[in-house]
């Protein structure tokens, strides 16, 4: 995870320096030639002050659903970055351009809140608790449509998706036999 918001900074610093030539990157919603944008978008910030906001959440979200297994992560990532752009594609305001990683950021969040009740395990529903005392109002300001610096429609999307996830990437359930039992012999 530190890699990646990393990168993050790196394109963030690349972009300043060719004059923010890669916000062209964002998503610009009901553009057929804009559906390529939907993942390079996940990338992309506005200024250092759009990924440094990203940059914690991002990290402690990331970080714990990593710690499920990395290609878990990975499928978990890269379904909620694609569904999140996706939604800004067919529902931001026209003349708009959205970027940036809080769509994954709330879709981890998410993800992280419901794995546990979905995959049964009491430790994965401790931290869900965890993750929604500690961001679960932030989380709800992101979502209010009157926001109107931030893109909801991402956030929305992003949150939407990081729960379907936890039950698309649900886990087996421990010690449960997926053999049907045996009826029982009655004379």
């Amino acid at each position: 995870m530190v890699g990646w918001v990393a990168f993050l900074w790196i394109l963030e610093v690349v972009d300043v320096a060719t004059g923010h030539s890669l916000d062209a990157y964002g998503i610009e919603p009901r553009r057929a030639g804009e559906l390529l944008d939907v993942v390079p978008a996940s990338f992309i910030h506005f200024g250092f002050g759009h990924v440094a906001s990203n940059s914690v959440p991002l990290l402690v979200f990331g970080f714990l659903a990593a710690l499920g297994g990395i290609r878990r992560f990975a499928a978990v990532a890269a379904l909620i970055i694609v569904v999140d752009g996706l939604g800004v594609w067919l529902v931001a305001p026209d003349h708009s351009n959205t970027a940036g990683a809080s769509g994954l950021v709330f879709g981890l969040f998410g993800y992280l809140l419901v794995r546990g009740f979905v995959d049964r395990r009491p430790l994965d529903i401790g931290v869900g608790v965890v993750i929604g005392a500690i961001w679960g109002s932030s989380i709800l300001l992101g979502l209010s449509p009157a926001n109107t610096s931030v893109s909801w429609q991402g956030h929305l999307f992003g949150l939407a998706a990081g729960v379907a996830a936890a039950f698309v990437f649900r886990r087996p359930a421990r010690g449960r036999s997926t053999v049907p039992p045996a009826r029982p012999y009655i004379p």
